[in-house]
């Protein structure tokens, strides 16, 4: 998401700073300064931080797998380190990335809100601590520092370097099966959708007070089934559909024992199936967008058609 964000920010004339843990030889190429730190430390956020008008805050620890530890201190302890650096350094706006997961319960989530609470518990550290941040996120925000929060859910498209290639990795094993018999429905949002998103948000701070604040959902728009979803990208890449088929219950009990087996082992490798991934596969995932098209303006301009089309040419232009 980051490179489609500096290349969208270049288009429009701004100057860029990215700040990564990574050295990305790309960014030297498109000539924006680039800083390698950690978000963990805060002196180096705070020096990348000065004399910056609007910071895109998109650092996380991701996955479903992993110690608490290491997502708390990225997730938590960067996005802290993030917001009291903005305070000191003057940066008025800070466009977070969240994810829609920060509200998943273990239940169906059918065409909800903003207004839908977090839940006790999230079952997965990922999800626990980006609703930590992005709580600290709204909190922050007051009339010299304007936040905002995007939730988006499953950003695939070119630069995808988490959803795309998962599936990919998993459907190249040859283990891939669908879970149970039912069909479920999930939001996903196209890559320049996010991005329209982000460019939006910045926008609504500067000019719409109602913005400030608020937790805003963005997808397509179009809700599609789950397996329908994982078989477009799949053959996309030349491989076969998902046919084969195993029941939710062996599923789980198959995913308990893999973690089971990885904690034992104290292995960091996540499993190839991990219980919250199955709750999410047999689970209803849509939203609302209502709230971002009436007051960011958000209109997802990208189909899902036209994004299987996109993503169909990049995975081409990759094979070159």
């Amino acid at each position: 998401m980051g490179m489609a964000l500096i290349k969208r920010l270049i288009k429009e004339g701004h100057k860029v700073t990215s700040f990564s843990r990574r050295e990305y030889p790309l960014h030297w190429a498109l000539g924006i300064n680039s800083i390698q730190a950690d978000i963990r430390d805060p002196e180096a956020i705070e020096k990348a931080c000065k004399d910056r008008d609007v910071v895109f805050h998109l650092a996380a620890k991701v996955g479903i797998w992993g110690n608490y530890d290491a997502y708390y201190s990225t997730n938590v302890t960067g996005t802290e380190n993030v917001i009291a650096a903005c305070k000191k350094q003057g940066v008025n706006r800070i466009i977070f990335t969240s994810s829609s997961s920060v509200v998943f319960d273990g239940s169906d989530l059918d065409g909800i809100d903003e207004t839908y609470p977090y839940p006790e518990n999230h079952g997965s550290h990922y999800a626990s601590t980006k609703a930590m941040a992005e709580r600290m996120i709204i909190e922050a925000n007051s009339d010299t520092l304007r936040t905002i929060s995007l939730r988006p859910h499953l950003v695939w498209g070119p630069y995808d370097a988490h959803i795309i290639p998962g599936i990919l990795k998993r459907a190249a094993s040859g283990r891939l099966r669908r879970i149970g018999d039912q069909e479920h429905f999930i939001d996903t949002t196209y890559i320049d959708n996010m991005i329209d998103a982000l460019m939006l948000a910045v926008d609504a701070l500067d000019h719409k007070p109602e913005a400030a604040g608020r937790n805003f959902f963005i997808t397509n728009g179009e809700p599609a089934r789950v397996w329908d979803f994982v078989n477009s990208i799949i053959q996309i890449a030349g491989h076969a559909p998902v046919q084969k088929k195993i029941p939710e219950k062996a599923a789980m009990l198959a995913a308990g024992f893999a973690e089971r087996f990885n904690k034992i082992f104290r292995s960091n490798t996540e499993p190839f199936m991990t219980r919250f991934a199955i709750k999410e596969l047999c689970t209803n995932h849509w939203f609302d967008i209502k709230s971002a098209r009436e007051i960011l303006g958000y209109n997802p301009r990208i189909s899902y058609a036209e994004g299987f089309k996109r993503l169909k040419d990049y995975l081409k232009i990759g094979k070159r």
